[in-house]
């Protein structure tokens, strides 16, 4: 029996509500199953956990390709697709702004940042940073001699709500604020539009919690991740078939090595 996902809160399923919307334009597939176009990113959903909205997602990913399903219950992965890792999250919102104070200078950053944008994002690992992610929202950035340090923006926008991403510091700046007044501006760019900021963390990265709990934000509900892969017939394990469909792994699972998904500050 498959699961009926239900559909409360738009946040409950955000890659699924951004792709049906706002982002549209950004992405590939059609009712039944959509994922980001090549370059903004792996994140995909299903319209629901039925057989044909699950071949329809199988059939939007590139042999050997990485996909990314987020949302509040457990995702089921498509047609020999590898599952490499679940793991829990929180969704946080904000509730009233408590930004925080900062002296450093900062400057929107735009498509001549890319590189140093990408090569941040690869040493920090604050979640996929692709060619054309920065093309998804506003990010700001903190330099120091004229390297970029640190940055902040925003991927997901659902009607009515923007998600910030892609916190990081270079780890010879941490513990200088520069996340807490990143994500302070770029929030409240968000809620001068009149929309609603939320943003997503590991449940067991307890510091990235107390930095935006500082900031305002509020543990809305536990998400749920789910890292596949498609297999190729070199993979070994594409020979196991898992009963929900994908490619059976390990099953002792969160002991696959993380990746990162969501800001890591």
């Amino acid at each position: 029996m498959h699961t009926q996902m239900k559909r409360d809160h738009p946040l409950d399923r955000p890659v699924c509500s951004a792709l049906e919307c706002r982002q549209a334009v950004m992405s590939v597939g059609n009712h039944l199953a959509r994922r980001y176009a090549p370059g903004f990113g792996p994140f995909a959903a299903t319209r629901d956990a039925q057989p044909e909205a699950l071949e329809a997602l199988a059939g939007l990913v590139a042999r050997g390709e990485r996909l990314l399903l987020l949302q509040a219950v457990e995702s089921e992965v498509p047609r020999g697709a590898v599952l490499e890792r679940r793991a829990a999250g929180v969704q946080m919102v904000m509730k009233v702004l408590r930004p925080a104070a900062g002296r450093a200078a900062v400057e929107r950053l735009g498509p001549a940042d890319v590189p140093e944008m990408r090569a941040l994002a690869d040493l920090t690992r604050p979640g996929p940073f692709m060619a054309r992610t920065h093309e998804l929202g506003a990010f700001y950035g903190i330099r120091d001699r004229g390297r970029l340090i640190a940055m902040a923006g925003e991927r997901m926008k659902l009607h009515g709500f923007v998600e910030v991403s892609a916190v990081c510091t270079h780890p010879d700046y941490r513990g200088r604020g520069y996340a807490a007044q990143l994500t302070s501006i770029v929030t409240s760019q968000i809620l001068e539009r009149g929309e609603t900021a939320f943003l997503h963390a590991y449940a067991a990265n307890a510091p990235a919690i107390r930095l935006y709990e500082a900031l305002g934000f509020a543990v809305r509900r536990q998400m749920i991740v789910t890292c596949a892969r498609r297999g190729d017939t070199s993979d070994p394990r594409s020979t196991a078939k898992d009963p929900k469909g994908g490619v059976a792994v390990n099953r002792r699972r969160h002991l696959l090595p993380r990746a990162r998904i969501w800001s890591s500050e």
